[in-house]
């Protein structure tokens, strides 16, 4: 399994027009085939940053939804609400 964690800054102002993208694209997300779970997250001291947090199945299945229409698109709107220059991780569990 493999965790990947996205961490977003956005412009002041651009914080519900993200919402507004992630709440039409999670349950598509969620469905899509190699993922396992999908959350988001907003940090405690900069409202205005958020972190996606899900778990693939493998490192192929994430490639898989980023190379589709589904990411393509969600992406495309996210991006242009940046503040920021987004930090991904893709991360394996060593101890539970």
């Amino acid at each position: 399994m493999l965790i990947r964690i996205v961490r977003m800054t956005f412009e002041e102002g651009s914080v519900d027009a993200f919402l507004t993208i992630f709440e039409a694209s999670k349950h598509k997300i969620r469905s899509f085939p190699g993922c396992q779970h999908l959350e988001l997250l907003r940090d405690l001291d900069q409202p205005n940053v958020y972190l996606t947090y899900s778990y693939w199945e493998s490192a192929e299945a994430l490639e898989a939804y980023r190379h589709s229409e589904l990411f393509r698109t969600t992406w495309a709107a996210t991006k242009v609400l940046f503040g920021g220059k987004p930090v991904a991780y893709s991360v394996e569990r060593v101890e539970f």
